[in-house]
C-alpha cells in the first residue's frame, strides 16, 4: 500500500539565462523530483488533468459558457 502526493506544475516556467540552454523544462522538474526524493517521495508518474470552470452568469453572457485549461500534476509515493 502506498501514500501518494501529486505537485501541480506550473503551466509556464520562467528562467533565466542558464547552463540549461534548451533544457529548462527538463532542469525543472529534476529539481522538483530530487527535492521530493531528499524528503521520501518516490517519482511515480506526470499526468495532465483538464479542468472545465464554468463561468459566472455575467461573464457567460458576453463570453464563453466555459474555459477549458489543462493542468500538468507530478506524482509522487511512498510506502505505508
Amino acid at each position: 500500500m502506498y501514500q501518494y502526493k501529486m505537485v501541480q506544475v506550473p503551466p509556464n516556467i520562467q528562467v533565466t539565462a542558464s547552463a540549461h540552454k534548451g533544457n529548462e523544462a527538463a532542469a525543472y522538474l529534476e529539481d522538483i523530483i530530487n527535492k521530493m526524493a531528499r524528503e521520501g517521495w518516490e517519482f511515480y508518474r506526470i499526468d495532465s488533468v483538464g479542468v472545465d470552470l464554468k463561468q459566472g452568469c455575467l461573464s457567460a453572457l458576453f463570453g464563453p459558457k466555459s474555459i477549458l485549461t489543462t493542468y500538468y500534476v507530478i506524482s509522487f509515493r511512498k510506502p505505508v
